[in-house]
């Protein structure tokens, strides 16, 4: 054990009460009560960031998919032009490395009529591979849809918006007009109704068969709006967008239709550039609370160096040079911003966990899209968030450490 760390351990750790420690305790007390709320702010405000970021994606993700091909004749209306798949392609986006699903799917606008009331809406009709985590753990009433490769099935997801705007519960049925070349009508019966809370997709989307809209538009069985590819990694999303963006531009279907490769980002660009400016909220937070719990430190240490100023005039007499006092005390100042973050990170894990669980924080769906305020514990940002503060921390201590330099051993033995 080093000098410096040996004399910084023992005032540290000192239990001595003396007169002239009378201002330490407390002044130590609020230090690193700054140090630990600090912290517990940024890691609460990343967790919540976090987990609001991933409850938005994941909602828009479970109407659509991580990728979409579709055809590069397409516009953005919900009207779409068709592709057809085959079994190669399905092979061939199932065997890239980093897809995990992908399922065919079907748009077509539509007008829901009931004896009192009508609402445009978008029928999305999917197959027999529609994967149905998403829309089961939003199910509300009934039961989920199935699916099945032959028969012709009647029956649809609403969500609760919906419903109650046309006043419609499960196992009731209503007349869905589509306008072509020919207007068309369909009758469907609910089968269950689902409520995400993202309101902008639960009043537009009604989700049924896919061979309803094949037959409304005059499709062959292999034709679709497009694929819904799904990924391992979303970290990986915009390197696998690209990939298959190169591996599908040159190829076509049968009916000499060329594909168009997007991600869920550039099919919903308000969204996702709405969810970025939320980091910058965050950066603003973890700087404002670094630098007020550094200027804490900072007064903190001042203090323990003023009332100390005897033991450092006797440190230098004995002949103990500048750096090594500046040293000891900020390997005091290390052992404060260490105790001070242990309990921060305790009391933002604590209130996060306690959220996650309890819901406690409640939030308007109407403005917010969620019920509840949403958390993420994320161990990496969080041991970030640790290293970038002790380190910040202990930078910001080395200018008050040159006070020591000014103090005149002469002077500073008989001071009181």
């Amino acid at each position: 054990m080093n000098f410096e760390f040996f004399i910084a351990k023992r005032i540290y750790f000192s239990k001595d009460n003396s007169n002239n420690k009378r201002a330490t305790p407390p002044v130590v007390r609020i230090a690193m009560a700054g140090i630990a709320i600090g912290l517990a702010v940024m890691i609460v405000s990343v967790a919540i960031v976090v987990g609001f970021k991933k409850e938005i994606r994941n909602k828009v993700i479970g109407f659509d998919s991580h990728i979409q091909m579709t055809n590069f004749d397409n516009n953005n209306s919900y009207e779409s032009v068709p592709i057809a798949i085959s079994d190669s392609l399905r092979n061939a986006l199932l065997n890239t490395d980093g897809v995990s699903h992908i399922e065919a799917f079907a748009t077509k606008p539509g007008i829901i009529k009931t004896e009192t009331d009508f609402q445009g809406v978008v029928f999305k009709g999917v197959s027999s591979d529609f994967d149905t985590t998403f829309f089961n753990k939003h199910l509300f009433e009934g039961q989920m849809l199935h699916v099945d490769s032959i028969t012709l099935g009647n029956k649809v997801l609403l969500s609760r918006s919906i419903a109650n705007m046309l006043q419609l519960k499960c196992g009731d049925s209503f007349l869905s007009y589509f306008v072509g070349e020919t207007h068309k009508a369909r009758r469907f019966y609910i089968s269950g109704i689902y409520d995400t809370g993202f309101t902008d997709y639960d009043n537009l989307f009604v989700i049924c068969d896919i061979k309803q809209i094949r037959s409304i538009n005059g499709w062959n069985e292999d034709m679709a709006s497009g694929v819904g590819i799904f990924v391992n990694d979303y970290d990986r999303l915009d390197e696998l967008t690209e990939e298959l963006y190169f591996s599908f531009i040159e190829k076509e279907d049968r009916l000499g239709n060329t594909y168009y490769i997007r991600s869920i980002k550039e099919l919903n660009p308000m969204i996702f550039s709405w969810l970025s400016l939320l980091d910058v909220n965050v950066v603003v937070i973890l700087i404002l609370m670094i630098i007020v719990s550094g200027f804490t430190m900072i007064s903190g240490l001042l203090i323990i160096i003023l009332e100390r100023t005897n033991m450092i005039g006797i440190l230098k007499a004995l002949g103990q040079r500048n750096y090594s006092i500046r040293l000891v005390f900020l390997n005091i100042s290390f052992f404060l911003i260490i105790k001070g973050m242990l309990w921060g990170n305790a009391a933002g894990l604590l209130i996060c966990f306690l959220q996650s669980h309890f819901q406690w924080l409640r939030l308007d769906r109407e403005i917010y899209y969620l019920d509840a305020v949403p958390v993420e514990i994320n161990w990496g940002y969080i041991i970030l968030i640790n290293i970038g503060s002790l380190f910040v921390s202990l930078f910001m201590m080395i200018a008050p450490s040159y006070l020591i330099s000014k103090i005149e051993p002469a002077k500073s033995i008989r001071f009181e």
